[in-house]
């Protein structure tokens, strides 16, 4: 048998694998939309609320994840909803703390192969889980009044960062945003002054975007004083 391919050969091949691709491509686009839309039906019916990113890994009663009940039942206190990544850790003490104070308690899950698992102080109506990370990020974002960055990792990184980024960019209306936990995050903040202001990669201003404290009372007043003037409203 003749097994050599021919040029005609090869060009049928790849007219078949891009047709395939664009059909799987477009099925996924149906997907992400419908991520979209469940995300929106859900998350619009909320009232005024802040969103606090953190480790998966922090373990229950340690340092962080304490401060982090603590955070949450402040701004619970204070008449503010709490959107967390739905998860253990840091997630699940700041949906505890707003569950304790009898605020809303949002989880934004994301279906992983580990560490993820939805945490029990989630209000039964507020867990929505998503398969796609960049879903996931604009509901952090869209919905929430201000940012809390507890300590954490990449994950943790990549929505401060991406929070910061929008607000420095004013692809989303201006919103506080507070690192937790001066020893953890005195070294990137000093980084990010020593390395990138002087570099001429941002400017002094945007140093001015986050507040960085230990205090939860701190926290709470910093958004609380400002919208003093403002009305709470989706972010984009």
């Amino acid at each position: 048998m003749d097994t050599e391919r021919t040029s005609h050969d090869i060009l049928q091949d790849k007219q078949l694998f891009s047709l395939l691709r664009t059909q799987e491509d477009i099925w996924r686009v149906f997907r992400v939309m419908s991520e979209f839309v469940e995300g929106f039906e859900t998350l619009s019916k909320l009232g005024p609320c802040v969103t606090i990113f953190g480790s998966a890994r922090t373990k229950p009663h340690s340092m962080y994840y304490d401060l982090t009940v603590e955070v949450a039942r402040e701004f619970a206190r204070s008449g503010y909803g709490v959107i967390s990544g739905g998860g253990p850790g840091i997630m699940e003490a700041a949906n505890k703390g707003a569950k304790d104070a009898g605020g809303a308690s949002v989880g934004i899950n994301i279906d992983l192969p580990f560490e993820q698992a939805a945490n029990p102080f989630i209000d039964k109506d507020k867990l929505i889980t998503f398969r796609h990370f960049y879903v996931r990020k604009v509901m952090f974002l869209k919905y929430a009044q201000g940012f809390v960055a507890m300590p954490g990792g990449f994950g943790t990184m990549d929505e401060l960062f991406e929070a910061l980024t929008l607000i420095q960019t004013k692809k989303v209306m201006t919103s506080p945003v507070i690192l937790m936990g001066k020893d953890y995050w005195a070294g990137l903040v000093e980084w990010l002054r020593r390395r990138m202001l002087e570099d001429g990669n941002i400017t002094e201003k945007d140093l001015s975007l986050f507040v960085m404290t230990d205090d939860p009372k701190i926290a709470v007043k910093t958004v609380v004083d400002f919208y003093q003037s403002i009305t709470h409203t989706p972010n984009f």
